[in-house]
């Protein structure tokens, strides 16, 4: 049974939380809303986002207006090809009164960094977030601090085939709980930006602060998994390790991911347990980055999304048996 704590009002109050969230971001960012639910679903699964779209297509505009919803720190961070890893981190300076070596904290000290154009700059300076992403601290000189909670990386990249970029090494792209991919917008939203482009943007209001981020992703992780979805997972998984045109299959840590992700989705909206469409919704989203390719798939032009499509069609789930 799904645990006491998570009582009906509370799941009333977050589903609220998540649509003014929704609705706020929406002031600014003109989209689908299903978007900004990938961010929240994210931000609760304690997971990070990676948003691929051409420049010109709001990346930037939707994590501003994201980040500023959520009442949090936020910093940001231009990638280019001469940023150096000390320029997220933080490095040691001499302090002169002192005459001793103090920290000067680098962006990534803060609950929300945006990292714009990620793959602008080379892999050494993109990993400098890894250890920040994943276990929530960095290193400088041998030093380890903890980074503030709530924390989540927002990154943005122009596709690999735009000029003067540099492709995310596997091990960071696995980092990113989830992937979204911007297309150009429809044609009555993009005229809905040209009507409104002379004009200044509306303000964004926080909807939450970091300590209501933090006790909706302590709920999350109450949300009742069913031993059957378990296996649903497991059986979308292990279909990308044996498909033919695989090299490298989904890892466990991409299990953990969609279940993890699936239980801030069923919260965000007003459940304390998991259904079937949940995984299936986000399992595109969640798993199609992770895989990689054969060389002979690759010059086809086949993608990790088309496999898990494949999967999704026929990995069935199974239903519980009756007592």
């Amino acid at each position: 049974m799904p645990p006491a704590s998570l009582n009906p009002d509370k799941l009333a109050r977050v589903n609220q939380l998540s649509r003014a969230i929704t609705d706020e971001v929406g002031r600014a960012f003109i989209g689908q809303p299903a978007i900004t639910e990938a961010l929240l679903v994210a931000l609760l699964a304690r997971g990070h986002v990676l948003i691929e779209g051409y420049p010109g297509v709001a990346k930037t505009t939707l994590v501003k207006a994201f980040s500023t919803t959520l009442g949090c720190h936020f910093r940001r961070v231009q990638f280019t090809p001469d940023l150096l890893p000390s320029d997220i981190t933080g490095t040691y300076i001499l302090d002169m009164r002192t005459n001793t070596f103090v920290l000067r904290e680098g962006p990534v000290f803060t609950n929300v960094l945006l990292g714009d154009e990620i793959n602008r700059a080379p892999a050494k300076t993109q990993s400098a977030l890894l250890e920040a992403m994943q276990e929530h601290q960095v290193t400088i000189e041998g030093e380890t601090r903890s980074l503030s909670e709530p924390f989540i990386v927002l990154a943005t990249q122009n596709p690999i085939e735009q000029e003067g970029t540099y492709p995310l090494p596997e091990a960071q792209v696995d980092r990113f709980l989830i992937k979204l991919k911007m297309g150009y917008p429809a044609q009555a939203d993009e005229k809905r930006m040209l009507g409104t482009y002379d004009k200044p943007p509306p303000p964004v209001r926080a909807v939450v602060g970091p300590s209501d981020v933090l006790e909706m992703q302590a709920l999350a992780q109450e949300v009742y998994v069913a031993e059957e979805l378990l296996d649903y997972a497991l059986g979308l998984v292990g279909f990308t390790r044996n498909h033919a045109k695989v090299y490298l299959g989904a890892s466990p840590r991409a299990g953990l991911a969609l279940v993890h992700a699936s239980k801030a989705l069923a919260l965000l909206r007003g459940r304390d347990y998991i259904l079937p469409d949940d995984m299936r919704s986000l399992a595109p989203l969640v798993l199609g980055h992770r895989i990689l390719m054969t060389p002979e798939a690759e010059l086809e032009g086949s993608l990790g999304t088309a496999v898990i499509g494949e999967a999704l069609d026929k990995v069935s789930y199974k239903l519980p048996k009756r007592a």
